[in-house]
């Protein structure tokens, strides 16, 4: 089986439940799995705050993550526009990689949620676009065949699946959401295939 990487960052949930639909749309192509993982938080205290290992959910993404699965999916909340710190500390460790070019050509795709529908979706997926563009990664978005991408009120944007989760974190992702989420994994895992043939 070809893995893909399911990446995310989560505090309400939201994005935690994004990556369960993209990893669905992955596993929708033959030939494939999702490897889900996560990144612990940060703190602006010296010492470790996290377990070395989650108390639940998925565990914690290691550099051989990367390196070994055929595309990343990327997911992260929106902090001012931007991805959100644990994130960023995640890819501003994988300098090794980008020397040896490990993970040039592979495709990536990108998610995230937002407490207002004009929250930063768009640059916060452009965000975590540019660490991928520097390793030489190929961006996978959706096309405007995705029938709900033109019918959305809430997320959605070509540039990958978006969630507009309200301002207590508490909005439930709509169908249309859904649905881009797991056309999202499921494109990346065909075009990941695709890649590697």
């Amino acid at each position: 089986m070809k893995e893909i990487l399911v990446l995310y960052y989560s505090r309400t949930g939201a994005v935690k439940e994004m990556a369960q639909l993209v990893a669905r749309g992955v596993e929708q192509v033959k030939g494939c799995t999702a490897r889900v993982r996560t990144v612990p938080g940060v703190s602006a205290v010296r010492e470790a705050v996290e377990p070395a290992v989650p108390d639940s959910g998925a565990p914690y993404a290691e550099l051989k993550d990367l390196e070994e699965c055929i595309g990343i999916a990327l997911g992260s909340p929106t902090r001012f526009g931007n991805m959100a710190a644990p994130m960023k500390y995640f890819w501003d460790s994988t300098g090794e990689l980008w020397l040896k070019a490990t993970l040039a050509g592979k495709p990536a795709a990108v998610f995230t949620s937002t407490a207002s529908l004009h929250g930063g979706q768009e640059t916060t997926l452009v965000s975590m676009m540019l660490p991928l563009l520097h390793h030489g990664m190929v961006i996978v978005g959706l096309p405007y065949s995705e029938p709900e991408l033109l019918a959305t009120a809430s997320g959605g944007t070509p540039y990958g699946a978006s969630h507009h989760a309200g301002g207590a974190g508490d909005r439930p992702i709509t169908e249309h959401e859904r649905r881009l989420c797991i056309a999202l994994g499921r494109r990346l895992a065909q075009i990941a295939v695709q890649l590697t043939k």
